[in-house]
């Protein structure tokens, strides 16, 4: 493995994590600044965020097979750029989601080109094992984006967040542009025609295995979904945690990195059917655990125990992606760009319509999103059985 790539591939699929968490502390002041009334409605920046990167995969999957993976990561910083500064000079809670819609858009390039130059170059266990240390160097992303933009956000105002993305995004795109060169072999490269794109979307929809754990992959997702829009509101309102929301998002979101680099390892000799298994188990059990004792002592509803619940559970979550990805796309071969786009935008797209609803829920406890966590466990679970079946092992 080449930890230089790992650390390229890290730094592309961040940008998705960055342009969501980091947004996460500036929600209330930018729903005041653009004349919001309902606080519910200020998740709409993150949903709005996924939706563009779900409908932007079904483009750049075909860009990265067509034109290679290289011209569609830097086509798509170019667009989440002008989203961002579009975002940056919204007058409007209206403008702002367009330019929400259209950041998301563009990082659907770097997140469906990075993905299909591991799909080049790795394939099965192996290829699980590189994604599980793509997580390792990726939630280091999440885990300090609530600080990062906190401390912008006070220093600056909530504007100049955008301008930290823009920032990033010019970071990756001379990285990629200079340091990186086209993984996809000239043989797999075709001309664009609309008969093969259609003939490739075919093969990847009537493949049972690839559709089976990008549907689970879509369930699991919505629980993040779920989490991502309300964690802002859940840590001040109910927990009260002021300026040290940055702090308990990360604690959350290290308990993902723990798990992803426990997973790079433990997929070589466990496989990645049996940890999935497992860490649903786990997460619905947690869950089941938790709401049931908010519910026969509503005092325990406090910080330690939800932290508690929350780093066994985001554990057992990361686990779940990198091992879901790999199975999903490892009947793809030469058609690897338009698998990891439609793997990726039918995951974001269940993840969003799935999620946003529930996220709506949210009721000043925390009893929707535990709900949620278990309700998804328990349906990715049954999907999980179904996916295992139709699957022929490759490696």
């Amino acid at each position: 493995m080449n930890p230089r790539f790992i650390v390229l591939v890290a730094l592309l699929t961040s940008l998705m994590a960055l342009g969501t968490d980091a947004m996460l502390p500036a929600l209330p002041e930018i729903g005041v600044a653009l004349g919001v009334v309902d606080a519910n409605r200020t998740q709409l920046m993150v949903s709005v965020f996924f939706l563009g990167t779900g409908i932007g995969q079904l483009m750049f999957g075909p860009f990265s097979d067509y034109l290679g993976r290289k011209f569609a990561i830097l086509f798509g910083l170019v667009l989440f750029s002008i989203g961002c500064v579009v975002s940056y000079f919204a007058q409007s809670f209206e403008i702002m989601l367009a330019g929400r819609l259209l950041q998301g858009f563009g990082v659907a390039g770097p997140r469906i080109g990075s993905i299909a130059m591991v799909r080049d170059l790795y394939r099965g266990r192996e290829m699980a094992r590189v994604m599980s240390f793509v997580m390792v160097v990726f939630i280091l992303v999440p885990a300090i984006a609530p600080l990062l933009g906190q401390t912008i956000m006070q220093q600056f105002g909530w504007r100049s967040v955008f301008l930290a993305f823009i920032v990033f995004g010019g970071i990756a795109f001379v990285w990629m542009a200079l340091g990186q060169g086209e993984t996809q072999s000239a043989e797999n490269r075709h001309r664009f025609s609309w008969a093969d794109l259609g003939q490739s979307i075919l093969i990847v929809l009537t493949n049972r295995q690839t559709m089976a754990f990008a549907g689970i992959g879509g369930l699991t997702f919505s629980a993040l979904v779920v989490y991502l829009s309300s964690a802002e509101q859940i840590f001040h309102d109910i927990f009260d945690t002021g300026e040290l929301f940055p702090l308990f998002f990360a604690i959350m979101a290290l308990a993902i990195g723990a798990s992803s680099f426990a997973n790079a390892h433990l997929v070589m000799r466990v496989g990645m059917q049996k940890l999935i298994s497992r860490a649903l188990m786990s997460m619905i059990f947690m869950s089941i655990i938790y709401l049931l004792v908010v519910t026969l002592m509503p005092n325990a509803q406090i910080l330690p125990v939800f932290l508690a619940w929350g780093i066994m559970t985001f554990f057992s979550v990361g686990l779940l992606f990198g091992n879901m990805n790999a199975l999903a796309m490892e009947p793809m071969g030469k058609n690897a760009g338009v698998a990891a786009a439609v793997v990726g935008a039918m995951t974001t797209l269940v993840g969003v319509g799935a999620g946003v609803p529930l996220a709506q829920l949210y009721n000043g406890t925390t009893t929707p999103l535990v709900a949620s966590f278990m309700l998804l466990g328990v349906l990715s679970l049954i999907g999980m059985y179904y996916g295992t079946r139709l699957r022929q092992p490759i490696g």
